[in-house]
């Protein structure tokens, strides 16, 4: 009984001094960081909500950008509250940046924030679906890339996906070894738009190497172009089962 009782309050203490240090750390964080990473919308006030339109007032030219984006439609959500509607489900509540005169430190601004704080802001509601979900475990967030680093949400170059450049061109903005790859005389056409990184990659991240979209063994990935290698064949190539398409070929350039 004695062994019980010690080990239950070591256990005890170890999560007393847990708990202690994240609050240390918290309350001496600089005023930078405190303001840059206000309450979550869920935990704030209702009342504290202003409405984008409050918003337009100031930042008009902001607000016209805003309305030609799949984002706008927020607006018209009014089952989950001011929290998830327009310019406020992104930068947070805006009373107090309004009463403020526009004090940048009152309001969630994206600029000088840590990637993983950016990313987890996003995925409040775009964390579902298959697309989505694993991005904690993806390469892009293990990197310190957040979700406005690929996607821009006032001042998109593509509509689609709101992302800054279009495919390949973002992807090699970062990575510059594949673009020195596809410009070798035999490789994917994804230069010539034919083909997209994403076809083959989930920038999003998932559970397979090289966040690919399926094993390179299960080779669904490479079928979905090239359907006649797909088989069944009367002679199977035996490297295939075990080692799949690229055993013998080089996805990025032959």
């Amino acid at each position: 009984m004695s062994h019980v009782k010690r080990h239950s309050q070591l256990c005890l203490g170890i999560a007393v001094a847990v708990l202690l240090s994240v609050g240390a750390g918290r309350l001496n964080a600089s005023p930078q960081e405190k303001s840059a990473n206000p309450p979550t919308t869920k935990d704030q006030d209702q009342s504290k909500y202003v409405g984008a339109d409050t918003c337009k007032t100031c930042h008009e030219e902001m607000y016209k950008s805003f309305e030609k984006t799949p984002h706008w439609k927020t607006t018209y959500d009014t089952h989950r509250g001011a929290a998830y509607q327009g310019c406020e489900a992104c930068h947070g509540p805006g009373a107090d940046h309004v009463n403020g005169g526009g004090d940048k430190t009152k309001i969630f601004t994206f600029k000088g924030v840590a990637a993983e704080k950016i990313s987890e802001r996003c995925l409040k509601c775009h964390e579902y679906g298959e697309e989505h979900s694993n991005f904690a475990r993806s390469a892009h967030n293990i990197n310190n890339v957040s979700c406005v680093d690929c996607h821009s949400p006032h001042h998109a170059k593509e509509a689609q996906y709101l992302l800054k450049a279009k495919q390949p061109d973002l992807c090699y903005s970062c990575h510059l070894d594949k673009r020195a790859a596809f410009n070798k005389p035999f490789h994917h056409r994804v230069n010539e738009g034919l083909v997209k990184c994403t076809d083959c990659h989930n920038q999003h991240g998932g559970f397979l190497t090289q966040q690919l979209r399926s094993t390179p063994a299960q080779d669904a990935v490479c079928f979905k172009c090239h359907a006649d290698k797909a088989g069944p064949f009367v002679f199977e190539h035996a490297v295939l089962p075990a080692e799949g398409c690229i055993a013998c070929h080089t996805p990025h350039v032959s």
